[in-house]
């Protein structure tokens, strides 16, 4: 399944008998960086990964400890980044492909183990009854480790023991080799630690996708059938990995595993299951070449503990500070927004930042299938629906039942993760009973999110449409250099439904501008919302409405003060805010 441009061979033994046990002797140390080589004097496995790489024609890659969104763009990459855990990952330019390789340095990379996995998990059997009434993985994990260690000795070339043709193991703990019947396994200390990482992998991570699932700069995993997985970085783009699958025995093997890891099987029956991971990512697998031509597949799709803050999209290009600053207003407001864009345009990651500018003492209900709101607030009550479950005696719970029960929790804010299906009308019903409402919706433009609200399966009234305030278009586009990046394209303005002529009024207020990639205020003295709807609220009557613009100005200057203070942590700008709430700095 190891899928590599180049052959994984031993070090040589110029190093000695194990890699980093001489580093004196080993002609690649004093070649790297001093970084570099505080790396691989802890993780001998990375020095000899660089052993095996073909360093005349690639040169030594470069060393980071963590990689910034400063190398975005960057050609043929050759890099190293930490990830944690002992992993390393390596960032490999492809001449064969448009997608770049990316590696997983793992202890257990170099060293195959020779069998010696399989040989102790066969010996581990006669210790299950150790194992009993243990569920917790990391105290199992530890369990196993204690056995392992009776049934290894570390030491010399890790030459294999020699059959035993008779006795079983007599329960002894096995302190002295001599009067152990079954002979202990010989490893080397590389080998251990290598043993130990795969046993960890195996028992409390997700196997051979650890490595990706542990790294930060990974947002989608996908398998696609047999071939090598595909991960998408946030900054190197759409890579290919050095895993995959060969047939379709040891991938639909791989997928049973995967789905009753996660408490989802799979079967002929029921092929496809969506589910999240015990991190919070979401999961799709569909099983068996019947439904899948190519084979069994799966996609995962990340999302980290902590949420982009605004100021973090901002820094990204996303957005600028006006355009923040109108969102928050509008937000504080009570209007209707909803964000929208085709799939992975940064719809969730935009929503997720916008609730800090939900005023820090609101009631928020909030309505998923996949668990992928993430907000800060403490008066948070956060609804899952639920599949049936005949065999558990359990009824299904659909967005449908938890909106309606929604309406009835006197929420300040009601935040559907994705609108569908029905769910959209009742949405659309708490909206004119003056429940304010976030959510998602797949749609490219305004026109196309009212033609599918307006028709089946949603089939929202045309005279309820004006109740939806502010529309957001979220959009991967390439810019001027030919990178990808995603950009609020356009904030529009619902004004009104015109029954005689069939048709909406919309005002443009914000829109991106691909030329320069900068963003035009078109609403600018001339926006509907700020002057009709916001404006009459504060107070300003009709002649200083416009002085609502002001308002618009102080909060931008007062995002970019907290911005330049160097205060992007989703948590801390939400923290910042509601105290900037508080004192009046932020109203």
């Amino acid at each position: 399944m190891l899928k590599l441009p180049f052959e994984i061979k031993p070090c040589s033994q110029e190093c000695g008998q194990e890699c980093g046990a001489n580093l004196d002797r080993c002609p690649i140390y004093p070649k790297l960086t001093p970084e570099f080589q505080e790396a691989g004097k802890a993780n001998p496995h990375l020095l000899q990964y660089l052993h095996s790489l073909p360093l005349d024609n690639l040169g030594i890659p470069d060393y980071y400890k963590k990689v910034t969104r400063s190398m975005k763009g960057k050609k043929d990459p050759n890099l190293i980044y930490q990830v944690g855990a002992g992993v390393f990952v390596h960032i490999l330019t492809n001449h064969e492909d448009i997608r770049d390789h990316y590696i997983a340095i793992e202890p257990s990379l170099v060293d195959a183990q020779d069998n010696t996995l399989d040989e102790i998990e066969l010996r581990l059997a006669d210790h299950v009854e150790e194992l009993e009434g243990i569920t917790d993985p990391k105290k199992r994990f530890e369990v196993i480790m204690t056995i392992v260690d009776r049934l290894v000795t570390i030491g010399g070339n890790g030459s294999r023991p020699a059959k035993n043709k008779g006795n079983k193991d007599n329960g002894q703990d096995g302190a002295n080799e001599h009067s152990n019947p079954k002979e202990k396994v010989r490893i080397t200390a590389f080998q251990y630690n290598s043993l130990r990482y795969l046993l960890r992998r195996k028992l409390e991570g997700m196997g051979m996708l650890d490595p990706m699932i542990l790294d930060p700069n990974i947002e989608d995993i996908s398998c696609s059938g047999l071939g090598n997985i595909f991960v998408e970085h946030k900054i190197f783009g759409s890579l290919r990995a050095s895993i995959g699958f060969d047939t379709n025995e040891a991938l639909d093997k791989f997928i049973i595993e995967l789905a009753e890891g996660i408490k989802h099987p799979v079967t002929f029956r029921e092929p496809v299951v969506d589910a999240t991971l015990p991190d919070g990512s979401r999961i799709n697998i569909v099983y068996g070449t019947d439904v899948s031509k190519r084979g069994s597949n799966f996609s995962i799709r990340k999302f980290s503990d902590t949420p982009l803050s605004i100021l973090e999209l901002i820094q990204f290009g996303t957005l600028n500070y006006d355009m923040a600053a109108y969102l928050s207003l509008v937000i504080q407001e009570g209007m209707n927004v909803w964000v929208s864009g085709e799939t992975a345009s940064g719809k969730t990651t935009l929503m997720n930042a916008l609730t800090t500018f939900i005023p820090p003492e609101a009631k928020i209900v909030s309505i998923e299938d996949t668990p992928e709101v993430q907000v800060p607030h403490h008066n948070w009550i956060r609804g899952v629906t639920r599949g049936s479950a005949k065999d558990a005696g359990s009824s299904e719970v659909s967005m449908f039942d938890l909106l309606k029960a929604a309406l009835r929790q006197r929420p300040n804010m009601i935040i559907v993760g994705e609108i569908r299906g029905i769910e959209g009308a009742i949405a659309f019903q708490a909206m004119q009973t003056g429940h304010a409402t976030m959510s998602t919706f797949h749609a490219a433009s305004v026109s196309k999110l009212i033609q599918r609200i307006t028709g089946n399966p949603i089939n929202v009234p045309k005279t309820y449409v004006d109740n939806l305030n502010v529309i957001v278009i979220c959009q991967q586009v390439r810019l001027a250099n030919g990178s990808l990046a995603r950009r609020l394209t356009s904030i529009n303005e619902i004004v009104s439904y015109d029954s005689v002529g069939d048709s909406f009024s919309f005002i443009e207020s914000f829109a991106w501008n691909p030329l320069d990639d900068s963003f035009i205020f078109r609403g600018f003295q001339n926006s509907y919302l700020l002057e009709n709807k916001i404006a009459p609220r504060r107070g300003f009557p009709e002649e200083k409405r416009r002085q609502v613009y002001k308002i618009l100005k102080q909060r931008s200057d007062v995002l970019k003060r907290i911005h330049e203070q160097g205060k992007t942590n989703f948590y801390e700008v939400y923290s910042i805010l509601a105290k900037a709430y508080r004192e009046g700095y932020f109203r």
